[in-house]
């Protein structure tokens, strides 16, 4: 895959795609029975698939604290387009520029500048300066054009409306199992080991700090996870929220693991952090040795249910 960032660098090759266009937050089942229409569709007319998409999200940019938590960020929602096959994303950065072209200027980008050659978006699709474009002036555009057009409609899995929206419904409610059947794969965040404050030293639980910047996750509170990337699977406990009890001046939300019988030197490395069970909320306690006993507690909590999971996936494997 190639990310081609913004006009100026598309190139020759990049032309006569098969173009998506869209968040794809998550890149849920939904999106991927999408992804497998324009891949079908490039692979029968021999050309590259594209995605465009805006970063940061329109709606982050007209109202970031209000916009909604983005179930992956630009890399994570990357690497999951690549494992379904496509070919290129054309990411524009959304500005006042961006928002100020108008809607035929947008179609004259995707005809003279991509050389589009199908198009794939939903009846509900708006684009152009205040949301001028809609799927009637693309189909009229695509009869002069030249262009395919097909429409996406609401996409379902096992009869159930499967959209970004639900899935965080389902992940605020702690219910991992329904979003990982809306998504097509377990939630999970990606990210660098950072250098932290070594607190959770003196309060017996090293962390593996994940700062994640000014993404909002779509969750928060003490999990039991799993951690991939290192050597092997490891277990553990994480807390995602801005840790009130250390009343931080400017609290900013960070992914902290604390990973069972662990205790390598892993700085700089990336790791995944695969969400399996919710054990409480986060919370203020009153002082260090409550935390303490807090963190304790939960990492009893997460032991005990991957305990009770894995034992229970060992006796169904029984004969």
């Amino acid at each position: 895959m190639e990310i081609i960032r913004g006009l100026t660098n598309l190139r020759e090759r990049h032309r006569g795609c098969v173009v998506t266009i869209g968040n794809f937050d998550g890149v849920h089942r939904g999106h991927q029975a999408i992804l497998q229409q324009v891949r079908d569709k490039a692979d029968a007319l021999g050309a590259p698939s594209m995605l465009i998409c805006f970063e940061p999200q329109p709606k982050e940019y007209f109202d970031v604290f209000n916009a909604p938590a983005r179930l992956t960020r630009f890399r994570e929602k990357v690497t999951l387009l690549d494992e379904h096959g496509v070919d290129y994303v054309l990411c524009f950065k959304f500005d006042e520029k961006a928002r100020s072209i108008k809607a035929d200027e947008f179609v004259d980008i995707l005809v003279n500048r991509i050389g589009v050659r199908a198009l794939f978006v939903g009846d509900d699709f708006r684009f152009g300066n205040d949301r001028s474009g809609d799927f009637d002036l693309l189909r009229a555009r695509s009869e002069t054009h030249g262009f395919e057009l097909t429409n996406l409609y609401t996409m379902t899995y096992e009869h159930i409306r499967v959209s970004s929206s639900r899935i965080r419904e389902a992940l605020a409610a702690g219910d991992f199992d329904a979003a990982e059947a809306m998504l097509g794969h377990p939630y999970s965040i990606m990210g660098k080991v950072i250098y932290g404050r070594q607190l959770g030293r003196q309060l017996g639980a090293p962390t593996a700090n994940v700062q994640l910047h000014r993404y909002r996750a779509p969750i928060d509170g003490v999990y039991a996870v799993e951690i991939e990337g290192l050597d092997q699977q490891y277990y553990g406990v994480a807390n995602v929220g801005v840790r009130p009890t250390l009343e931080e001046d400017t609290p900013t939300p960070i992914l902290e693991v604390n990973l069972f019988d662990f205790s390598r030197n892993i700085y700089g490395r990336t790791v995944k952090t695969v969400f399996r069970h919710k054990v409480r909320d986060e919370k203020k306690f009153d002082g260090l040795d409550e935390l303490k006993e807090a963190i304790a507690e939960s990492v009893r909590q997460a032991r005990a249910w991957f305990g009770a999971r894995d034992a229970a996936r060992d006796a169904a494997r029984e004969p």
